[in-house]
């Protein structure tokens, strides 16, 4: 049987785009970061986690005719489509810093393209990354009971959205910083995080985890 915090690492994708289709009664573009690091100077490239894939689980989560098999089967196919994209991207075959590229070019050239154009203009409503792991060193619950998460915020690109940073400490915890923006009356950061949490163990009860295993 998986361990609580591994289930937890795989749902993390799931969870984020099914309680923002819950928060905002619609399915919004998803940005996650990926490291390029195999590359001399590489940075970040895009993961688009609001795929096919994973708006189908959610779909079946709140579906109350599916069963738990059901919904376990589209977990892991939304799950296994989210593993390939990350490969994708941080090998160089993502498609974000593509069409950056050429967005540059048809600037250069002054070629308007209305495909760039759309494409490069949808808002991002919910923006993720996860913390470095170095960061677990410095965040001890026992040592500093006082401590809410161990930092390194993520903020919202969007007006109308929302930045989550994550980090797992060890097996039994993950730590979420959520970040919304007081201009906009329909977003609310504790309410995304109190779903967050319930959808976690919506998907934990998938795999006949039990509750004492929750954090």
């Amino acid at each position: 049987m998986p361990s609580y915090a591994l289930v937890c690492q795989h749902a993390l994708p799931c969870v984020k785009i099914f309680f923002l289709s819950q928060d905002m009664g619609k399915f919004s573009l998803t940005y996650e970061a990926s490291m390029t690091r195999l590359f001399r100077e590489g940075r970040t490239e895009t993961v688009r986690s609001c795929t096919t894939e994973s708006c189908n689980f959610v779909l079946a989560m709140v579906d109350p005719t599916q069963t738990a098999e059901q919904r376990l089967k589209l977990f892991k196919i939304a799950s296994r489509k989210h593993q390939h994209l990350c490969r994708l991207a941080m090998t160089g075959s993502g498609i974000d810093r593509h069409l950056f590229c050429l967005y540059v070019v048809s600037k250069y050239l002054a070629v308007d393209s209305p495909f760039l154009k759309e494409v490069l203009s949808e808002p991002w409503r919910l923006s993720t990354s996860q913390t470095p792991q170095q960061q677990v060193e410095l965040f001890n619950l026992e040592r500093n009971p006082e401590y809410v998460s161990s930092g390194g915020g993520f903020g919202p690109v969007a007006d109308d959205g929302y930045g989550v940073s994550y980090i797992l400490v060890g097996e039994k915890l993950i730590s979420f910083h959520i970040s919304s923006k007081f201009s906009c009356p329909e977003t609310d950061s504790h309410r995304f995080g109190k779903n967050v949490k319930q959808a976690m163990f919506d998907i934990v009860s998938l795999f006949g985890l039990s509750s004492n295993s929750r954090k």
